[in-house]
């Protein structure tokens, strides 16, 4: 979202020059395109390692998510523990080189106002000793359910150094509100740039067949994300040892590899390998290897023919900021059915535009699945209707509402 952000507010004359800062330890210190220019922080190895599980164990804090064995990430069943590791110094060593950048930025740029971008930037407005305005966007859930109270006094302080805050959903900014904000809440909707979906040729949905190993009357359920346990790709696979009684050639196809936090020219964590490991010998134990394709990461031509060909898509996330996916799927007017956990679930008109179901619940899903699947007037209604609400989350509507935040607070 970052990226045609910037550059619409810059095409579009709303700023006169971007400047990102954003961590990456390979990338060059500097680079200038389309009027942007891209700062890069680097950080040594052990720092990077440091930092990296500190996201992660106030990552999985705040979805809810059960810990694993190792001292930080069992933070959610001791929060406090995040905050006095030793690795805890790492992050707030990323967020007070990234306010420095920043800082000696402004004294040779004097830009109008500071755009902080997700949790684990949060800190940085604590750090940025200016009178300028500054926004936070916050990207995923905020749910006060899941914050452990010792974190509060935290969390009050990083938000409250902010004059603006943008969450992902109407639930979102009301539990925000609750939580005693004292600056301006907003909630705009995630968005993506259509134009960047077109439609595959015949010969890119020939090669994604190719590559996925597809057969012609095959009936596509796609899921799209990258492989970690809170996306849920174990959810839709439980469902599909029902799916296939009900559907003798449906095939689950899952696209998508690691992030930043994950690749060896990020952060570098393993948790990517791990939970394809996991995926792999659940789908060997229920014995659907037939039923069941690992695509890995697809380039965009091909991720778009993805999208043509399936029947329909899941997100079987077990707690989503949002869920751009969807409107990815939208866009191609496919059915999509949607984890009630999820920001977008706010969006749903259940059997109208889209169909919610408990990711606790494979039977559940499974149903909804296999009756998408075998009625296509079903699955005609939920496409089209859904396509209508894409409208909702384009970039041209993004860009109006971030630049009116921006151009209200400067």
């Amino acid at each position: 979202m970052v990226l045609p952000l910037l550059q619409h507010l810059v095409s579009g004359g709303i700023a006169e020059s971007v400047h990102w800062v954003s961590l990456n330890p390979r990338g060059p210190a500097e680079v200038t395109f389309d009027g942007i220019t891209l700062h890069h922080i680097q950080l040594e190895a052990d720092r990077i390692k440091g930092y990296g599980n500190t996201k992660e164990a106030i990552w999985k804090t705040l979805h809810g998510l059960p810990s694993d064995s190792s001292p930080l990430t069992t933070a959610a069943a001791s929060p406090m523990q995040v905050f006095w590791q030793d690795e805890f110094s790492d992050f707030t060593y990323y967020n007070r080189l990234s306010a420095e950048r920043i800082l000696q930025l402004d004294e040779k740029f004097d830009f109008d106002l500071f755009y902080i971008h997700d949790f684990q930037q949060l800190p940085i407005g604590n750090m940025l000793n200016t009178l300028k305005p500054k926004i936070f966007r916050w990207h995923i859930p905020f749910d006060t359910s899941t914050i452990p109270p010792e974190w509060e006094p935290f969390l009050s302080t990083y938000f409250n150094s902010y004059d603006a805050l943008i969450v992902s959903s109407k639930k979102y900014m009301d539990s925000l509100k609750n939580f005693g904000y004292d600056g301006k809440p907003h909630y705009v909707y995630p968005y993506i740039d259509p134009s960047q979906y077109r439609e595959p040729t015949a010969e890119e949905t020939a090669e994604f067949n190719s590559r996925v190993k597809l057969n012609e009357g095959d009936k596509v359920i796609l899921v799209v994300a990258r492989l970690d346990p809170m996306k849920g790709q174990d959810h839709a696979i439980n469902a599909m040892t029902k799916v296939a009684k009900m559907v003798p050639d449906a095939k689950l196809v899952l696209v998508g590899n690691g992030s930043f936090s994950s690749s060896k020219q990020g952060v570098n964590l393993s948790k990517a390998d791990k939970w394809l490991n996991e995926l792999r010998q659940l789908v060997k134990r229920l014995r659907i290897q037939s039923r069941v394709i690992f695509a890995g990461h697809l380039e965009q031509n091909l991720l778009n023919a993805a999208y043509r060909r399936c029947n329909l898509t899941v997100l079987p996330s077990v707690r989503e900021g949002f869920g751009l996916v969807v409107i990815e799927s939208w866009l191609y007017k496919k059915p999509a059915i949607i984890t009630a956990r999820a920001g977008i679930a706010e969006l749903i008109q259940s059997g109208h535009n889209g169909l919610l179901f408990d990711p606790d619940e494979p039977q559940d899903l499974a149903e909804k699945i296999s009756n998408v699947l075998l009625d296509d007037q079903l699955a005609r209604k939920l496409g089209e209707n859904g396509f209508v609400t894409s409208r909702k989350c384009t970039i041209e509507r993004g860009v109006k509402d971030e630049s009116k935040i921006m151009l209200g607070l400067v």
